[in-house]
Order: C-alpha cells, then sequence, then structure tokens
C-alpha cells in the first residue's frame, strides 16, 4: 500500500466493507437488509471508495459486488419517500453511479444477485461483468416514476441493442443470468460459489498491464464509445421530471411484489 490515501481496512464501513487481494481492490456493498440498496450513506463511502482506489498506485484494479443475496437494487426508494427531493439532490450533487465509470483503473462487477435500476446502471458503468448463475437484471426507473440518470439509456443500449433495451425499460421484465450472458449484458455466467474467485482471476490479469497503457486504453474505450453527449442529455432531461414523491412508497411495493413475482417465475422455467 503507498502512503498516497487511507488502507482498505480504514475505507471499509458498515455499508460498504473494501479488501484487498494484491493488486485488486474488492468493494462489497454491505446492506444485504436492505437488498444493497443505495442509501445516502452508501452513496457517500463508495464515491470515498472509488476516490481513494483511483488516487492509490497499489490499486491496479478493482472489483465491484454485493453482499448475498443482492448485487444492488439501486436507489433506496424507502428513504426517497421519507426524505422526498431531498435525497435525489444528494446524487445529482455528487453521484457514486456515474463515479464507477469514471474510474481510470479496470473495474469489474461480480453480479452475485439482482442488479436492478441504479445497480444495473452501477453493472453498466463497469468495464466488464462476470454474473452468478442467481444474477438477475432489471430497469424498473419509469415503473416507480423516476427517470435514469446514472447513464443507463447511454450504456445499455450500447451492450445488449436498442430494441432489447428499450424493451427492458419500458416493460421492467427481470432478465436472468442466462439470458444476460445472450443478451451481452455479461462476458460470463459461473456458479455462485465461483463469482468472486472468477472476478478476481480477471482483475488479477488485468492488473498486470502497465498502468499507462491501461488508463490511454479506458480513455481511448471512452472516447470511442460516444457514451458521452448521451449520458450528459440523459442527466438533464432527468434534472427536469419532476417525481411524484407522495405515491413513490405505494409503486416501490408493487414493482417489489411484481419482480419477486417473475424472479420465482424464472426459477421454475
Amino acid at each position: 500500500m503507498t502512503d498516497k490515501g487511507p488502507t482498505s481496512e480504514a475505507l471499509s464501513s458498515e455499508v460498504l466493507a473494501s479488501e484487498d487481494t494484491g493488486p485488486v481492490r474488492v468493494l462489497t456493498f454491505n446492506r444485504p437488509g436492505a437488498r444493497n440498496a443505495l442509501s445516502g450513506e452508501l452513496n457517500t463511502a463508495l464515491l470515498a471508495a472509488l476516490d481513494a482506489a483511483d488516487a492509490d498506485d497499489a490499486v491496479k484494479a478493482l472489483v465491484l459486488t454485493g453482499a448475498d443475496p443482492a448485487f444492488c437494487a439501486g436507489l433506496d426508494l424507502k428513504q426517497a419517500a421519507a426524505e422526498g427531493a431531498a435525497y435525489f439532490r444528494r446524487f445529482q450533487d455528487a453521484n457514486c453511479i456515474n463515479r464507477v465509470a469514471e474510474v481510470r483503473k479496470p473495474v469489474i462487477g461480480a453480479v452475485n444477485g439482482a442488479a436492478f435500476t441504479g445497480g444495473l446502471e452501477i453493472a453498466l458503468g463497469c468495464d466488464f461483468l462476470v454474473a452468478s448463475e442467481r444474477a438477475v437484471f432489471a430497469d424498473t426507473h419509469v415503473r416507480v416514476g423516476v427517470l435514469p440518470g446514472g447513464g443507463l439509456t447511454a450504456r445499455l443500449p450500447r451492450l445488449i441493442g436498442q430494441a432489447a433495451a428499450r424493451r427492458m425499460s419500458m416493460t421492467g421484465e427481470v432478465v436472468d443470468a442466462a439470458r444476460a450472458e445472450r443478451l451481452g449484458l455479461v462476458t460470463e455466467v459461473v456458479p455462485h460459489e465461483g463469482l468472486l474467485e472468477r472476478a478476481l482471476e480477471l482483475a488479477t490479469a488485468a492488473a498486470e498491464v502497465p498502468g499507462d497503457a491501461m488508463r490511454a486504453l479506458k480513455h481511448m474505450y471512452g472516447e470511442v464509445s460516444g457514451v458521452g453527449p448521451g449520458l450528459a442529455t440523459e442527466i438533464e432531461l432527468a434534472r427536469r421530471h419532476r417525481t411524484d414523491f407522495a405515491g413513490l412508497e405505494e409503486r416501490r411495493v408493487q414493482v417489489l411484489r411484481r419482480n419477486r413475482d417473475q424472479i420465482s417465475q424464472e426459477g421454475g422455467r
């Protein structure tokens, strides 16, 4: 570890665990009882951890994952319903979701369970994804009455195509790991117990690349993908949207119930 920042242990908190394995730093969302939803505290902790990893010369690659049973359920809509506009202003001012894609080092997403809405946006900000067989994906932004603001409309179509992306966003349907791999959303599906090991293998391989070359490569991919203008447009349009905070909690419960029903149906097929 260099002397440029705090140790990995110091960065760990109740809501975000941080652990180094050689040159790879593993950040684990740690709110399992809330399906790792993005509370204000987790947003702040993740932002700080990403900044620290980016500045630490000893960290060559990152793995993002979640404490079982979920990767990340997205925004904490229970907290959002309680706080109203103040909750969303927090993410406009300092957004951990967009920060994931800005890290100059390789970021591998190890999707261990549900990656929904804002959690899907975090996954899309990673350089690539490895998924557990238990992973499921969904975009339920509009079903709960909010618009994406973390790059979903800019990134998802580039991975799976316009029609498939619009289908996910407009229907809110749950996509299982096998279908996610067929669509190109994830690069590999592995047994749940071997997910972190496989992600670490890939991150360690990426960490072997000289840092200057890796930063240049990530910059190339970012420029060629053309995500920037689309992301700026998405953020601006999301800020103009007026959210019905009064009905947010009711819509959250409805979406949660619907997601559970879909996951149950997928498991029975």
